[in-house]
Order: structure tokens, then sequence, then C-alpha cells
């Protein structure tokens, strides 16, 4: 029994971090965009743009 006096503000600690972490995302704008970088992968520039066009002639 001794030891849910020591759980109890453990465990009050615990969500106090939790919420505290929570608020400091949400300020530091960890969710302003949540599909943004999803939808930037999908549409980033290939490589071979950037491959001149007469490299695969022979001299």
């Amino acid at each position: 029994m001794e030891i849910v006096y020591l759980l109890i503000p453990i465990a009050i600690l615990l969500v106090l971090l939790i919420i505290w972490l929570f608020f400091w995302a949400i300020k530091s704008g960890q969710f302003d965009d949540l599909e943004g970088p999803g939808h930037k992968i999908l549409m980033d520039r290939d490589e071979v743009d950037s491959i001149p066009p007469d490299h695969n002639k022979d001299p």
C-alpha cells in the first residue's frame, strides 16, 4: 500500500509533463501542416531532369 504514495505523484508529474510537451508542440508549429510533407514527396522533381540530353550519346 505504501507504493501508492510513490506512484500517484509520479503519475501526476508524468501527466503534467505530457500536457506541457503537447502545448509546446502546438506553440512551436508541429501541427500546422499535417498533409504538406506527404504531398511534397509526391510532387518532388525527378533527378532525371538534371541529366543533360547528350549524356547517353556515343563519342
